[in-house]
């Protein structure tokens, strides 16, 4: 019996192609040479448009991935015996092979627990007047990270993360977003850009493309511009300086023309609640609320086999049971119907 063909399309928002836009883009950057480490035209198009976006004179820099841009962003913010307090489901603490903490050359993590993926700040109080209790003996709290949308596939609210700016300016810390999936929340939320970054108190961003449409290349954004000093030679000790900049600056000129970044995002966000809505409709019960693009649900063993059988690729999030299935920008209704009468097919107890 032939296996079935995989199919990933609620594996991860990685696993999606390059989006037309951004693909053209790239082709017509490979039509002739230009300048190389960042003095072409496309890396400097990027840099405009971002500050258009945010409606702020922000410094940007380019990295290859997520893991650089955070690692290397929380390493500048703080020095090797600060700590960065995050949520204890972050990507930094679960799946960056301790980047902040090899860039930081030391710097600490402290994760704190929250509801579905959020910082609780009774939580981040307790580990900050612990930390500064030991004194000397403890690394100094310097950073607070927050992600949006976060790892359960929640979003930050303007107002959340103003308290949580409040609260991190009274200590004199920092605060950084993990923006893996940052289109994603501007899009749930419907909001500018500025709204729920530097107006609201980011002090620096990692804006994520490739999960909106690029094939790699990442941002890091600091809004006050001091931050920023120096911040290119520690890209460039860290091999994060590409030399044709240009292949990562284009996909970001294409992406960000006009609307397509954010339209993207919706897609994905509107396919997972057609999923979400779907799910529930035949009787599985959802682990998390779906505000942006991800959808968390309990699935027992038997169940996963046989869709694994079927040729569908999803990780499982949470130990024991609970599953991320993750929409894309690519997603179409069709992924969802599919997936769907499969989930009706394999015997479980599901309505109609």
């Amino acid at each position: 019996m032939t296996a079935a063909p995989d199919r990933y399309e609620f594996a991860s928002d990685n696993t999606a192609a390059i989006c037309p836009e951004a693909w053209a883009a790239l082709v017509e950057a490979n039509a002739e040479g230009a300048a190389s480490y960042g003095d072409d035209k496309w890396t400097q198009r990027v840099s405009d448009r971002v500050r258009e976006i945010f409606e702020t004179d922000c410094e940007v820099f380019f990295v290859f991935n997520g893991t650089a841009a955070n690692s290397l962003a929380l390493a500048h913010l703080a020095r090797s015996y600060h700590s960065v307090i995050c949520h204890e489901s972050a990507h930094i603490e679960t799946d960056e092979c301790g980047g902040p903490e090899f860039f930081g050359g030391g710097l600490k993590l402290l994760p704190t627990s929250g509801a579905a993926g959020k910082l609780d700040l009774t939580e981040v109080e307790a580990v900050f007047l612990e930390q500064r209790q030991r004194g000397l003996h403890a690394p100094k709290p310097r950073v607070i990270s927050i992600t949006q949308a976060t790892e359960l596939g929640t979003v930050y609210r303007r107002n959340e993360i103003e308290r949580i700016a409040e609260f991190a300016r009274a200590r004199s810390l920092f605060l950084h977003m993990d923006g893996a999936r940052f289109a994603n929340a501007v899009a749930a939320l419907d909001c500018a850009p500025k709204a729920i970054t530097w107006e609201a108190g980011v002090d620096a961003l990692c804006f994520g493309g490739t999960k909106n449409g690029t094939a790699a290349g990442e941002l890091v954004i600091f809004f006050k511009k001091e931050l920023a000093d120096e911040f290119d030679y520690r890209a460039k000790q860290a091999g994060q300086l590409a030399s044709k900049l240009r292949f990562l600056a284009a996909p970001w000129a294409g992406l960000l023309s006009g609307e397509v970044w954010i339209e993207n995002a919706r897609r994905a966000n509107s396919r997972a609640k057609t999923l979400a809505e779907k799910l529930s409709k035949a009787g599985m019960k959802l682990e998390f609320p779906r505000e942006a693009s991800a959808v968390f649900l309990r699935m027992p063993d038997d169940l996963v086999t046989q869709l694994h059988g079927r040729g569908w690729q999803f990780y499982k999030f949470i130990e024991p049971d609970v599953y991320r299935l993750m929409c894309s920008w690519s997603v179409t209704e069709k992924d969802i119907d599919d997936f769907i009468q499969d989930l009706k097919s394999s015997g479980r107890n599901v309505s109609s």
